[in-house]
């Protein structure tokens, strides 16, 4: 079992912009093996509304008594759970279960990675970013260089829901950004962004993450152009551990009569390649 339960101390939760928050937990027994694109069951010891968990994808890592012994978990406000998770302080406990799913994949033999992301979808990508460019290593790994160009399109609402970008510049990310109303950068979705402003080159790996329309025009994108897109998909999960098969999604199988079956995010994922799964 490469999961386990374990008890967090907050050691940090800090707002970001409107709605979005980052909470730094020590938990020194499991923050050391977690790997990009994977994610945490988080849940307030103690009570029964909610009751269950909240998924939240690994944003980095961070040292407070050791090194890497705490993680960065970005999250946005947008029911019950994360409204109390808003309010916590520092020295509270978080139940938290992980590291779980699959991480995002080795890039050898590509040249530029492009990271597109939508609301809160940029959150997994900052520790991929650092591991790609050999600025760190990840799960105890050492740090191995694999893209020298990494480029995040990063769309929002407004500028008020804006977060991490000083982040991803600091880790050499180079960033475009896209609001719908215009307040920042340019003006349309972040697709938009992507089909007007980025050249087609050889070399190109896409990664995408955030609300399905905007996963769904990646993978068309990617499809048009040639160019493989990994996804990191945002199911809401119950149990995170294949227990509940509460978090399935279509995959293509050519071994069911269908052309397709469901499978387990949780497990088969988050990260997929899109060309797997079955776009309605």
């Amino acid at each position: 079992m490469s999961w386990r339960p374990s008890r967090g101390e907050v050691i940090g939760n800090l707002r970001l912009a409107q709605d979005i928050y980052r909470l730094r937990l020590w938990v020194p027994d499991i923050a050391p093996v977690a790997r990009p694109g994977q994610f945490f069951m988080v849940r307030l010891p103690g009570l029964s509304d909610p009751l269950l968990p909240r998924a939240l994808a690994l944003y980095d890592l961070a040292s407070y008594r050791q090194p890497d012994d705490c993680l960065d978990l970005v999250y946005r406000v947008v029911g019950k759970m994360t409204r109390l998770l808003a309010q916590i302080g520092v020295g509270h406990k978080l139940d938290i279960t992980g590291p779980l799913g699959r991480p995002f994949p080795p890039l050898a033999g590509h040249k530029q990675l492009i990271l597109i992301a939508g609301g809160i979808g940029h959150t997994p990508f900052l520790s991929w970013a650092r591991q790609v460019r050999g600025l760190r290593g990840y799960g105890q790994a050492p740090p191995a260089e694999e893209v020298t160009d990494v480029t995040l399109y990063y769309g929002v609402r407004s500028a008020a829901y804006l977060s991490c970008v000083e982040d991803f510049e600091a880790a050499g990310v180079r960033v475009h950004l896209a609001s719908e109303d215009g307040s920042v950068g340019f003006r349309g979705t972040v697709m938009d962004l992507v089909e007007q402003r980025l050249p087609a080159e050889e070399g190109q790996v896409w990664a995408a993450c955030g609300p399905e329309g905007l996963l769904r025009a990646a993978h068309e994108a990617a499809l048009r152009r040639g160019v493989t897109c990994w996804v990191s998909l945002e199911t809401p999960m119950a149990c995170g551990i294949g227990l509940c098969f509460g978090c399935v999604a279509r995959w293509h199988d050519p071994a069911s009569p269908l052309g397709w079956d469901y499978r387990r995010v949780c497990l088969e994922g988050p990260v997929v390649d899109s060309r797997q799964l079955v776009w309605l």
